[in-house]
């Protein structure tokens, strides 16, 4: 079937040869795209029709985000240093864990297959769990706003910066390691003055990106009631209270705005 709707081209050399060239994927990728993307729109009910009739809606809300209730910072500065205080411990503390977590999940460090292989699924499993139903799970069993936020927020440091730091750690050259092993210095001797400065550059800048990106994430977590700045969004929206969902968009994009400054700044001094 495929091959008569898109037969195969061929060549003729200059000896008179015929040559089948080599049939190209592309349009069967291309059909099975479309097809994917038809039953797709089935099952999520998707209809331009009603994307037509409802996008004014969409403008009229930004437009009245674009009118900021100036007046409404006095109550947002104490939810915001809810959300920084959150995002900065949960990731300093998941970033001090990290570093011990990647090692003991380093192949060439740890030679102990079922240890690694364990912290590996570990680390995996965390950072497949979706930030917000950790902070959901941390705020049923704490029954603490900023605690559960803090814990979700841990636990995703943990996961994202462990992941990328025991790759770096199984890729560094091992040569000055196994040269200090050899002149009697322990494992951890020799990781500490061998490898660690090799990937300390690249752990810190890991970390402060992480930092910024918690930042975000911890804006909404108080939609599953985890405290925050995510509390007063969920607010504004229920009241449909758009100019001041604006001021709060605004506080919002400027904080993160001069933390990923910041963050730059030191990673680049970094690298």
């Amino acid at each position: 079937m495929y091959n008569k709707i898109f037969p195969p081209k061929k060549i003729v050399l200059a000896n008179g040869k015929v040559v089948v060239e080599k049939r190209s994927k592309t349009p069967l990728i291309l059909l099975i795209v479309m097809i994917a993307v038809y039953y797709a729109a089935q099952a999520t009910g998707f209809s331009f029709e009603v994307i037509f009739k409802r996008i004014h809606e969409f403008f009229t809300i930004i437009l009245q985000m674009l009118q900021p209730n100036w007046g409404y910072i006095s109550g947002i500065l104490p939810e915001l240093m809810v959300t920084l205080k959150m995002s900065f411990f949960g990731s300093v503390i998941g970033a001090i864990v990290a570093l011990p977590a990647a090692v003991l999940a380093s192949s060439n460090i740890i030679k102990n297959r079922i240890l690694d292989s364990i912290l590996k699924t570990v680390l995996s499993l965390l950072r497949t769990m979706p930030t917000l139903v950790t902070a959901l799970i941390a705020t049923y069993v704490f029954d603490l706003p900023a605690t559960a936020g803090t814990i979700a927020i841990f636990l995703f440091t943990i996961s994202y910066v462990g992941k990328l730091l025991y790759e770096a750690i199984e890729n560094v050259d091992m040569g000055p390691f196994e040269a200090m092993e050899s002149t009697g210095m322990t494992r951890i001797q020799a990781f500490r003055y061998a490898i660690f400065p090799q990937i300390l550059p690249g752990y810190l800048s890991t970390s402060l990106f992480c930092f910024e990106g918690n930042v975000r994430y911890a804006a909404i977590l108080g939609y599953v009631g985890a405290g925050g700045i995510g509390n007063l969004i969920n607010e504004t929206i229920g009241w449909r209270d758009y100019s001041s969902l604006g001021m709060i968009v605004i506080m919002l994009v400027l904080t993160v705005y001069m933390i990923e400054t910041v963050s730059e700044h030191f990673r680049k001094k970094l690298i």
